[in-house]
This record gives structure tokens, sequence and C-alpha cells, in this order.
């Protein structure tokens, strides 16, 4: 089993390493890097403005241009945080906990150093899991049909909008709502048009690049409108800056570990985003921690432990995504919904079907982390000055290359209109504090959760109680269950204490 995994990895980089194949990793590494510096953008902003550029690409140079992307603003997302305080996207909040004040003692280079090494470790331990989980894989390829697919993709959007931040609830709603994006169009059974209110546009369905433009593209940059000021200048260093000592490294190696197996734990654990990994990654370094007071104040743990499972997670999000079409979070259902449009379904089977596609990928992931570290020792000045830019000057910029790339899908105005649509909804949501990356989890998932239902129902004879008659969906449908009522538990326990405090508080306050 192991031979043959390591037989298809070298099948997997001469697939990555072919001339175009490597450029287009090159090019998605590079913009992804750049997207994470720049405050208020981020992988789903950059994923969504070159989504239609995929479109004229074979599906294995397009899925590793994004791929690049994606992992690559992970990296680029430490550099503000550490250097400015700079959060520029949540996961890399609890970063500046610690990055900022090494860089004020005079640190900062090390504490990129750390990062670096952190990122390049985790992400390698990540695809190793990759690697030889992927064997696992086939062997449980053909005992998924409809029945075990709707059942697992069910998890995946309960699980998607109720672990989400905020309310579980308005969670679930914005899954809901994610749901009846998807459904619009021309049902494919009947070929009746679905919720189209006389638009003969939306026969064919909304566009995902119209969807993810508008709710991350445009909601981000109407949000951060009046961030008008200038950042200001980092401080200058050099690669010799960057190299930590044999103490810093030692001080840095088990908090790195610990926060890798925690990426990896939660990489695999659909509905778990990035920001929770890294601050159960930070909660925990600091509980075991001799030092829990140090924390907070320049401590290398504080830095390793996060940025470690923030990148190990990051790999290992590929692996629900790729091998059940279940995305992590919103990033992964963006590259879901791209493999969709190549004509390429996620599940077991993709590995067998698909073979160059996937270790391929595998493969480009070792060979992007090394091109981050090539590029990040030359160019982080560069970096610096980028954060520099005003705002008035992205914003419309951003503006312009979306209305664009949207444009240029189909030459359609009325797609561009999608995009002012969903953004100016977006930022409703996100003022009454809704989650908007459940949306498109059910967008994604919509038609596949619905399309297998149809056919479970159907092989069944109309018989529902298919769902937990079979082993491994009777599994899934017990998981979700048990999601959904541990919700539901936790909501009524908060609702008590909420009482409580409020009946102490009233009776403090009375006279005498």
């Amino acid at each position: 089993m192991i031979e043959q995994a390591l037989v298809d990895l070298w099948h997997g980089f001469a697939v990555a390493g072919e001339p175009h194949n490597l450029m287009w990793s090159f090019i998605g590494v590079l913009i992804g890097n750049l997207i994470g510096v720049l405050p208020g953008m981020g992988a789903l902003s950059a994923i969504s403005m070159l989504l239609p550029l995929t479109y004229g690409l074979h599906v294995v140079p397009a899925v590793l241009m994004l791929a690049g992307i994606f992992y690559g603003s992970q990296y680029g997302g430490a550099i503000g945080a550490i250097l400015l305080n700079l959060p520029c996207h949540p996961p890399h909040a609890v970063t500046c906990l610690d990055g900022y004040p090494l860089t004020k003692q005079g640190r900062g280079g090390t504490a990129l150093g750390i990062t670096m090494i952190s990122s390049f470790f985790a992400a390698s331990f990540g695809i190793l899991v990759m690697v030889f989980a992927s064997p696992l894989l086939l062997k449980v390829a053909f005992k998924f049909g409809p029945t075990e697919i709707f059942s697992i993709m069910l998890l995946g959007l309960v699980c998607g909008g109720t672990l989400s931040r905020g309310s579980a609830l308005k969670g679930i709603s914005m899954t809901l709502f994610g749901l009846l994006a998807g459904a619009v169009g021309t049902d494919v059974n009947s070929g009746v048009a679905r919720f189209t209110f006389g638009f003969p546009e939306l026969t064919d369905k909304l566009e995902l690049v119209a969807l993810a433009l508008g709710l991350f593209g445009v909601t981000e940059f109407l949000i951060n409108i009046n961030r008008m000021d200038a950042v200001i200048a980092g401080p200058t260093l050099k690669w010799r800056d960057m190299r930590p000592s044999r103490g810093e490294m030692k001080e840095a190696f088990w908090p790195m570990v610990r926060g890798t197996l925690v990426g990896t734990l939660f990489g695999a654990m659909p509905g778990t985003g990035p920001t929770i990994t890294t601050f159960l990654a930070y909660a925990l370094e600091r509980k075991i921690s001799k030092n829990p007071e140090s924390f907070g104040k320049g401590a290398i743990a504080g830095v390793a432990s996060p940025e470690a499972a923030s990148h190990s997670k990051t790999q290992v999000d590929f692996i629900p995504t790729m091998s059940l079409g279940i995305p992590g979070d919103a990033v992964m259902a963006l590259i879901l919904g791209a493999l969709l449009i190549h004509g390429i379904t996620p599940g077991p089977e993709l590995v067998t079907q698909h073979a160059d596609l996937f270790w391929g990928l595998i493969a480009s992931f070792w060979i992007g982390n090394i091109l981050l570290v090539i590029l990040n020792v030359p160019l982080i000045g560069l970096w610096v000055k980028l954060l520099r830019v005003p705002y008035r000057f992205l914003l419309p910029s951003a503006l312009f290359f979306i209305a664009v790339g949207v444009y240029s899908t189909n030459n359609s105005l009325f797609e561009v209109g999608e995009v002012l649509f969903f953004g100016l909804i977006g930022v409703v949501f996100v003022s009454l504090k809704f989650p908007v990356s459940p949306i498109l989890l059910g967008y994604v998932l919509g038609p596949m959760v619905e399309e297998n239902f149809r056919r479970a129902v159907l092989l069944s004879n109309g018989e529902i109680s298919v769902f937990v008659e079979k082993p491994i969906s009777a599994v899934f449908m017990g998981i979700t269950a048990t999601v959904l009522l541990l919700q539901i538990y936790f909501a009524i326990q908060r609702g008590r204490s909420i009482r409580l405090c409020r009946r102490k508080a009233n009776k403090e306050h009375l006279p005498g």
C-alpha cells in the first residue's frame, strides 16, 4: 500500500513538474502571497477574481493555481500581523499577540523566520497525511452510493452552518439561503425554471463567480470603505535577521509539532475554519506552557504553534474536499465549485479516475511551499512597502478588476449586476452579524445534495428509511443529529446563563 502511494506520488511530481503546470503553480503562489499581505483582501477575494481565468485552462493547471493562491495567502497574512500588528485575515489575529511584541523587541525577522520554518514543516506533514490517507480512500471508494454521499454532504452543510463564528442559528439560516441560491435555474429532471423571478438570465442558474465576488470581494471592500489612511511603514529586514538561533529553534520545535497536530486534526473535520484552529492551538500552548505569563509579550511558541496549525490545516483541508466532496470552509467550497465547472465531481473515485489531478495537486503542495520560502526571502521588503498603499487606491482598483473578471466570463452585464446585488446583501448580513461563508457552502453543495437525495429515494422506491438502514449512511446521519442536538443544548445553556446574569444585575440595582 505504502509502496503504491510513493509510486503515485512520484507520478504526481512528474505532472506538477511539467513547465506549463509549474508556471501556473508559481503564479498562484505569487498572487496568493501578495494578496495575503494586503489588508482587506484574502484567498477568497483572489480566487473569486481569478476564477474566470481558469475557464480557458486545463483542469490540472487551473486547480494548481487556485491551490497556490490558497496556501500562499496563508503565509502572506502573517507578514502584516507580525511586522505591523495588522491582522489582514482573521486566522492571523492570534499571531499578532506575540508576533508584534517580538517586532517591537527588534526580533521581527526572527518571528518571520520561525513562521517560515513552521509553515513548511506543518505543510509537509499535512502533505504526508494526504499521501498515506489516499490508499484508504481507494478501499472505501466503491462503498459510497447516493445514500452515503447525501448523508456525508448533509453533515458538511450542518457543520458548516453550526460551527461558523457566532450564532449557530444564524449559520444554519445562511446555509439555507445558500441552498435556495443553488436551486435557482432550470431543474435538471423536470425542466421547470425555479426562482427566476421573470429574469431569463437566471434560467441557467446563478453564476458561482458572481456570488463569490459579491459576498467576499465587494462586501469586504464596502465594509472597509472608510479606511482611507495609509499604514505606517514597518521595519527594514535583511536575510540574516530572519535566521533564528539554535535556542530559538529549540523553543519553537515542540509548539510547532503540537500546532501541526492540531491543524491536521481539524483539517480533516469539515466545517471548522482556520480561525478556530489557530486560536485553539494558541490556547493549548498557553495552557501547557511552564511560563504562561510570557504569552502576549513576545513568546516564540505563540507564533510557531498557531502558524503551524494554520498551514497544516490548509493542506489537510483538501482531503474532505477532494475525497468526499465536503469543503472544510468557504475557500474549499470555491475550489470545489471550480472542479464542478470543469466537469469533475469530487468523491472517493476521484483518486483513480483523475489520478493526474489528485497526485499532481499533492506534489504541487511541496513545490509551492518551496517556492514560498524562495520568494519571501528577497521580497520581504517589497511586501512591507505594499502595506503602505492607501486604501483609497486599493478599493477602486479591486472593484474594477472584479467587474472585468465577471463580465469576461460570459460577456454579460447582468452578471455584473449580480455581483453588486450579492455585495449589498453581504454588507447587510455582515452588519447584522450573520456569517456569509455558509452561503457559499450551501450554494455549492445544494445541487449535489438534492441530486443524491432524489437518486437514493428513487432507488429505494420512496423509502426514506434507507438513510438510516445502510450502516455508513446511518453513522453520518447520527453524527449530524448529534451536532444539531449539541448546538440546541449549548443555545439553551447560554440562554439560561444570560437570564441568570440579568436577574443578578437587577437584584443588585434594587434599592435597599
